[in-house]
């Protein structure tokens, strides 16, 4: 997966999923701006993520997710504060799938593993509701991966990790969602 150089054909698909309709884009953030959230936090986000919100859009109400695409550093109103800060330039932690609710270690050596998994290295893109949420890795091995990380634990999206028919990344995880598949398809 290319995280450096946006793929024309992937803009052309993100500019047509987002393109104008009944619900409204967040407005393109701008290079500037892009440029100074990666400054901020010491990274510099995968492609074509990164063109996207430049360029096309910072959000999108009506999906992907069920609860709309959040603009770059937003997080869903039900994410609560417990007064950790989320670290996005720290390597997010997994490289495989981890139901940690299966896991039989103590909590005392699953929770920091947990909370390592929900604030480092990655973006939130948006909510399904009730703590299911999607993230854009941007340091890591799965850099330009989307995670869903829930309450029970962490899976990686796209067909070579063998739960969904649709392509891996951002621009394969809005195609997905574009063309009305289920999330989980080929489970």
């Amino acid at each position: 997966m290319e995280n450096e150089h946006p793929d024309p054909a992937d803009l052309a698909a993100l500019r047509a999923a987002f393109a104008p309709g009944p619900a409204a884009a967040g407005p393109a953030l701008g290079w500037h701006a892009v440029r100074a959230f990666e400054a901020e936090h010491g990274v510099v986000l995968p492609e074509p993520y990164r063109t996207c919100v430049a360029e096309i859009a910072d959000g999108w109400p009506a999906g992907p997710p069920e609860y709309g695409l959040l603009p770059l550093a937003a997080l869903p109103s039900d994410w609560g504060d417990d007064g950790s800060a989320r670290t996005l330039r720290r390597p997010f932690p997994l490289t495989n799938a981890w139901l940690w609710e299966e896991d039989p270690r103590p909590a005392a050596e699953v929770d920091p593993l947990v909370d390592r998994v929900v604030e480092d290295g990655s973006v939130v893109l948006g909510t399904d509701g009730c703590g299911m949420n999607w993230h854009l890795v941007i340091t890591g091995a799965h850099r330009g991966q989307v995670w869903m990380i829930s309450g029970e634990g962490a899976v990686p999206f796209g067909a070579e990790f063998g739960l969904t028919t649709g392509d891996a990344g951002f621009a394969g995880w809005v195609g997905h969602w574009a063309a009305d598949e289920e999330w989980f398809d080929a489970a």
